[in-house]
């Protein structure tokens, strides 16, 4: 079993349920604590970028968004970014997230912009939702804070339909190497000192890099979603990598 592992969840003498609790206690008392900066801080510390890999994963996920009907779901929407961007595309959304004060905050969005979307509480491992009821299942920036990498994909594989598609839009491991060297001199020395000065949690922002070093490589995440019972599973490097698209089907 795979899963985030925060400094902050005491979890290594825990059996694997409670290794689960501790982290997703961690991962949601983190992220409340930033909540009010978090969209702030995101957009300053990859120079507006993210607003570039949102779009694309939209562009990718384009065929099913035009679907008559579709049911579409963002799962850990946080702020609510892909939600609205997502929704721009004229079709209703949902989303969802475990943390309270990031649904907050995405809701203000959202009733300012008046855009079709609506929220729900819920923890992506455990989605209130019939089998089969999706035809489209986005996450961005979020699947590398669940708690266990194979519960939260068969969960994903669960709720989609015949024919529906996942996207996962994670940060990854640049594959080339003197690249890398620098994208984590950035990750782990400047980051941390920026995010925490702007959201007041130095923490949240330490946790950042080392989720992402931890985080499978591109290739086997691809693999792990082959292996829960996705089909024509492909991925994408972006920003030379510093972010991975993948898409995966049902067959």
């Amino acid at each position: 079993m795979s899963g985030s592992t925060p400094l902050g969840a005491r979890s290594s003498d825990r059996d694997a349920a409670h290794r689960e609790q501790e982290v997703a206690h961690w991962v949601r008392g983190m992220f409340g604590r930033v909540a009010h900066r978090y969209d702030f801080a995101n957009h300053l510390l990859s120079f507006n970028i993210d607003r570039y890999w949102r779009a694309r994963t939209v562009r990718r996920t384009r065929e099913i968004l035009l679907r008559p009907e579709a049911r579409v779901l963002d799962i850990c929407c946080g702020t609510g970014d892909l939600v609205l961007a997502l929704a721009q595309q004229e079709r209703r959304v949902f989303g969802s997230d475990f943390c309270h004060p990031m649904l907050v905050t995405a809701a203000g969005k959202i009733a300012r912009r008046h855009a079709p979307a609506e929220l729900f509480e819920s923890d992506a491992l455990t989605l209130p939702l019939r089998d089969a009821s999706l035809d489209l299942l986005t996450v961005a920036f979020g699947f590398r804070n669940l708690a266990n990498y194979e519960s939260g994909l068969i969960e994903m594989r669960r709720v989609l339909r015949p024919g529906g598609m996942a996207a996962i839009l994670e940060f990854s491991q640049p594959p080339n190497a003197a690249f890398a060297a620098l994208y984590n001199l950035y990750a782990r020395r400047i980051l941390p000192r920026i995010g925490g000065l702007i959201s007041g949690s130095r923490d949240a922002y330490t946790y950042l890099p080392e989720s992402v070093r931890k985080f499978p490589a591109a290739p086997q995440l691809a693999a792990m979603m082959q292996n829960s019972g996705f089909a024509d599973v492909s991925f994408e490097y972006l920003t030379g990598g510093i972010v991975a698209l993948h898409i995966g089907r049902i067959p």
